[in-house]
C-alpha cells in the first residue's frame, strides 16, 4: 500500500505543476495582447495546443493560427483570429516555451505514474470471489487529467465492492481514498472512528458544561480532501445526497455542509469496506420523504412533552387547493 500511496501522492503533485505551467502559459501570451484563454475553452485541449506549438514555430499571422482549430470548437475562425491580434516580441516566447515543455514533461511523467499504479493494483488479492464488476452507471468520456487505464477492476478485485458505485466516488477518487486508507479497515471499530480519524467529525470543546465549538480539527488528510471535493460537486445533483448537501447548506455556511456530506460518504466507504454492505441508491423523492416523516415525527414529540395533542395533518387534494 505504501507504493501505491507514493505514486498516487507523486501523481497529484505533478497535475499541480502542470496546472502551474497552464497559468505560465496564459501569462506568457496575455502582454502580447494575444486572448487565446478567452476562446478557447481549454488552451491544452487540441485548438490551443496547436495554436501554441505553430507560435512557439514561428509562425504569426492570425488567420493562419486560426485555421488550426478543431472542428468541434465553439468559437469561429474569425473569433479566434481576433483575439490572435497583437504585438509579438521576443521576450514573450521566451517565456511560452519553457511553459509549454515543463507542461508537456509533466503530462509524460503523469503517464508514467498511472503505468505504475495499474501495475501496482494488479498485485492485491483478489477479494472479489469471482463476482463480474457491476455495469458502469452512464458513460462519461474521459478527462485528461483522469488515468489512462480504467481502474474500476483493479479497485473491484481489491475491496470486494464497487466503490464507484457511490455517488460522486468516481475511479480517481476511490484510487485516492485506498491509497490512504487501505483496504483492511480493522484499525477503526466504528464509524465515528474512521470519520474521527478522517478529521470530518466536529470536534466538541465543552468547558462548565457549556458548548464551545464543533469545529472540525484541521487536518491535511488526503483523502478527506477527496471526499470533501466529492461532495462538494453533489451541490445540483438531483438525488438523494444532493438535497441532502443542500439541506446542509440551507442551515449551516458552505464549507461545513461540504464536510457533512464528505462525512456521509466516508460511512459509506466505511460500511462497504469493513461490512461488505452494497450501496444501495436513493432517489429524491425517497428522500424527501424520509425527512418528512423524520420532521412529523419530532414534532409528535414535542407536542407530547409539552402536553399538546399532535393531530395528522389531512391529505389536501387538487380540488381543496384554492385557485
Amino acid at each position: 500500500m505504501v507504493v501505491l500511496r507514493s505514486s498516487v501522492r507523486q501523481r497529484a503533485a505533478l497535475l499541480a505543476e502542470a496546472a502551474r505551467d497552464i497559468q505560465h502559459m496564459q501569462k506568457a501570451l496575455t502582454p502580447m495582447p494575444r486572448k487565446l484563454q478567452h476562446v478557447v475553452s481549454d488552451m491544452t485541449g487540441v485548438t490551443g495546443l496547436a495554436i501554441i506549438k505553430a507560435i512557439l514555430a514561428g509562425e504569426r499571422a492570425p488567420r493562419t493560427l486560426a485555421r488550426l482549430r478543431d472542428h468541434r470548437g465553439k468559437q469561429d475562425e474569425v473569433a479566434i483570429a481576433h483575439a490572435l491580434h497583437g504585438t509579438w516580441r521576443d521576450e514573450h516566447g521566451f517565456a511560452l516555451q519553457p511553459a509549454s515543455e515543463r507542461y508537456e514533461f509533466h503530462h509524460r511523467q503523469i503517464a508514467a505514474c498511472d503505468v505504475r499504479i495499474a501495475a501496482h493494483l494488479a498485485t492485491f488479492i483478489d477479494r472479489s470471489h469471482g463476482e463480474p464488476l457491476p455495469p458502469r452507471r452512464g458513460q462519461r468520456r474521459r478527462h485528461r487529467n483522469r488515468p489512462a487505464c480504467d481502474p474500476r477492476e483493479p479497485l473491484h478485485r481489491m475491496t470486494g465492492g464497487d466503490l464507484t458505485r457511490i455517488e460522486g466516488i468516481d475511479a480517481t477518487t476511490g484510487v485516492t481514498v485506498l491509497s490512504e486508507i487501505g483496504s483492511d479497515l480493522s484499525k477503526w471499530p466504528s464509524e465515528k472512528q474512521f470519520t474521527s480519524w478522517l478529521g470530518l467529525s466536529p470536534h466538541r470543546r465543552i468547558a462548565g458544561g457549556k458548548v464551545l465549538s464543533r469545529r472540525t480539527r484541521p487536518t491535511t488528510n488526503r483523502a478527506a480532501a477527496a471526499l470533501r471535493r466529492a461532495a462538494a460537486s453533489r451541490h445540483h445533483s438531483p438525488s438523494a445526497l444532493g438535497a441532502y448537501f443542500r439541506r446542509m447548506k440551507s442551515r449551516l455556511e458552505t464549507p461545513q455542509a461540504i464536510t457533512a456530506t464528505a462525512q456521509k460518504l466516508a460511512r459509506w466507504i466505511y460500511s462497504m469496506l469493513k461490512h461488505g454492505t452494497a450501496y444501495a441508491a436513493q432517489g429524491l423523492e425517497g428522500y424527501e420523504q424520509q425527512y418528512r416523516a423524520r420532521v412529523v415525527k419530532h414534532l409528535a414529540r414535542k407536542a407530547r412533552e409539552l402536553g399538546y395533542e399532535f393531530v395528522k395533518p389531512v391529505e389536501t387534494t387538487e380540488a381543496a387547493v384554492p385557485a
